[in-house]
This record gives structure tokens, sequence and C-alpha cells, in this order.
């Protein structure tokens, strides 16, 4: 079959969640299918060899940052939500044109609700290039993520002006994940809370669920563990982005003092993630905090910590950060949220906590039971093993390109 994917940034190297996923999805599909792939980006570096040789054809993007103004200006005076906008270019309409024109596709995948303003382009031309059929990888349910943010920021006036952002794009993700789940011939879901989320914007609605995975094998014998003090309380992701960004500030304000306060020894809470925010970038000021950027290989980080926390408050999804952590055997403490859509057993594969006392109290118990936490991290290690490892996923992928799969949605 011919594949065509539409992403959002490049999938290798595989640096964070999205890239993750789509290397997942296009590293195993490609095993036996032919895949083409279209992608934007801000770098000028080259695409990487192990891309060049996994895909027949790269069409890169060069994307721009929007300007404040042009924002501000779609939030006035359109009915658009933000991230209709984020990577829509008009360049890109004549480029898809102009592939569907020369090669028969088979299946077109469109990877996140920012690639879904090219849907209504794509399906208008499709029955003149032999009609594939087009799916929907929704990475996460937006509209709920916006939920969420709305729910925490309009708790603190501080963040009142985020509060107001995210209730004024509410109602316009909702017409737009409706709009683009309508269109589609196939949705595909993280997890069985997004999916029931889009059920109830889109009636009628029959997703596939398709969970976030990892190649376990890359992480049976990880990089040397990265240089930390004893006792590591490491949080990671990609830190402009808004749940993260809320999560690191929570944790650095309202819950980490309370650990330095009862630990005997000293502690350092150690953020690692490309593009930290000046938000962010303030927390290191704290003598206990290290805020690392961008790292070469994540794995050192998270091999090194002693406790991962992923004190989340908001977001949707599954969290390849907790996957990742969870198959290099550590012991976690994250929050209902944060482990939405992990089928675990509180205080088995992982310890769920939501107010700042209970996160404490967990994240003390931990650091005083080594051997708690080395059980934790084998039973971690067994829960991804069991369902997690993208050679169990992928097989199932097959199945949704056959016609009984494509038929309704």
């Amino acid at each position: 079959m011919n594949i065509l994917f539409l992403t959002p940034s490049p999938p290798y190297p595989p640096d964070q969640g999205t890239a993750m996923r789509n290397w997942g999805l296009i590293s195993g599909l490609a095993q036996h299918h032919r895949v083409s792939l279209v992608t934007f980006s801000r770098s000028s570096k080259p695409i990487h060899s192990k891309l060049l040789s996994t895909c027949i054809r790269i069409e890169t993007i060069t994307s721009h940052p929007r300007k404040p103004w042009d924002r501000v200006r779609t939030m006035l005076f359109s009915s658009r939500p933000d991230i209709q906008d984020r990577l829509a270019a008009r360049d890109t309409h004549s480029l898809l044109q102009q592939l569907l024109a020369k090669e028969r596709y088979n299946a077109i995948h469109i990877e996140g609700l920012e690639m879904a303003s090219y849907a209504p382009t794509i399906r208008r031309m499709a029955s003149n290039y032999g009609s594939p059929k087009l799916i929907y990888d929704a990475h996460n349910a937006e509209t709920i993520i916006q939920l969420r943010a709305f729910a925490t920021d309009v708790r603190d006036p501080r963040r009142w002006p985020q509060a107001l952002y995210s209730l004024l794009q509410l109602p316009r993700l909702r017409r737009f994940e409706r709009a683009t789940c309508d269109i589609v011939d196939k949705v595909l879901c993280v997890s069985h809370e997004d999916a029931n989320a889009l059920r109830q914007l889109t009636p009628g609605l029959k997703p596939v669920l398709v969970p976030n995975g990892l190649f376990l094998s890359d992480y049976d014998s990880p990089p040397q563990a990265a240089s930390l003090p004893p006792c590591s309380l490491v949080f990671s992701g990609k830190m402009n982005y808004r749940p993260n960004v809320d999560a690191a500030v929570w944790f650095a304000e309202k819950i980490f003092p309370r650990i330095l306060t009862r630990l005997n020894t000293s502690a350092e809470f150690v953020i690692v993630g490309k593009e930290p925010t000046e938000r962010v970038k303030r927390l290191g000021e704290h003598p206990n905090i290290t805020i690392t950027g961008a790292v070469e290989d994540m794995r050192q980080y998270l091999a090194a910590t002693t406790v991962y926390v992923a004190p989340l408050r908001m977001g949707g999804g599954t969290r390849f950060k907790l996957l990742e952590a969870m198959a290099l055997r550590r012991a976690i403490v994250t929050t209902t949220v944060g482990a939405e859509g992990l089928n675990v057993t509180n205080g088995r594969e992982l310890t769920v906590a939501d107010s700042p006392t209970e996160q404490a109290d967990e994240i003390l118990s931990l650091l005083q039971d080594e051997e708690r936490r080395a059980v934790m991290g084998a039973n971690a290690r067994a829960f991804v093993e069991l369902s997690y490892d993208w050679s169990e996923i992928l097989p199932a992928i097959e199945n949704i390109y056959q016609d009984t799969w494509l038929s309704n949605k």
C-alpha cells in the first residue's frame, strides 16, 4: 500500500511525544508498505539519514512561529481556533495537490489536530486521485486539554489571561474537532478517555484505539546514566508545552518546598527538556532546582532519577514520559490526570497523588524506601512489556487498512 503521513514536525529523531508516536507508526508501517511524508520544520538541519532510509519520499516545509499580532487578529476577527492556523500554509495545499496527482495513495494519515486544516483540501481532491482513505490520528482530545487548562488557571489570578485564552478557544476547538472527525474516514485515539471525549463531540463516532508505544529494546541497556545528585526528582518533557510548564511550576512552588523541609538530606528537582520558557527558566534560580534545556538522550536522565515525578494538572492522551520512566524501572509519583489512559493499579506500577501534601508524602515515602522503589520499578517495566511495545501495537494497525475497518466511523 501507498501511505502518506502529514506530521507537524520531523518524526526523527523522536525527541518529544508527537515525534515518538509518529516515528513508531511510520517506521513500523514502512516495513510492509510504501510510506511518504510531508512534514514541517523550523530547523535548517538536513533530514536524518534514518528517516530518509525509511520513507520513499519526504517533503519538508519550513514553518515560522506565528506573530503575536496574527494570533490576536485570529482571536478577535475569526471563529477559528489558534491551532487551526498554527501550521496553515498556502503552498502546502498546492504541494498536496501535486503529490496526489503524481501518486495514488491508499491512505493519508493526518497526525494531530495541527495538521487537520488540510483535511478539507484532501477530501475535495480525493475523488480525482484514487479516493485515498483519510485517517485522523488524534494524539490528544484538544478540547479536553483546553478545558482542563481553563479550570486550572482560573483558580490563580496571576493566570487569568491564560484562563481567558482557553475560555475563548473552547467553543472554536469543539467545532474544529467535530468537523475534523466528520470529514475523515477513520479516527484513531491513544486512550479510552480521549475516545469517549471525541464521541461526545461527534455522536456515532467509532474511534479505533491505538495506544502510544515504545521500542522497548531501546530501554534494555540505556546509555550511561547522567551525573545527578543522590536524591534527584526528575520531570521531563518539552518545556514550552503549557501542561508541562504548569506541572513544573506547581511542583517547584507547592510540592518541592514541603519535601525539602521534611527531608534529612538535600534533594534536587531536575527539569529536563528542550525550549524552556522564561517562566520555567526562573525556577532555576532556586539552588536546588536544575533546568537542563535540550539533552542529547533523555534516557540518561531518566535512568539517573531517584523518583520520577509527573505532577500534571492539565493535558490529555497518554504520556510518553511515563512509559519511558516505567520502561527504565523508575519509581513514579504522578497525578490522576498524569496517569490517565494507563490501566495501572495505584501503588503497584506507580503512585497517584493529587494534592501538594499527598504528592510530598508519597515522594518522601519512596525516597526513604529503596526496596519499595525497586519493586515498583520492576512492576512498571512488566506493565509496559505487556501492552506498550510497538511490536504488540503495530499488528493491530494493519487491520485499520481493511475495508471492514474503514467502511464506517
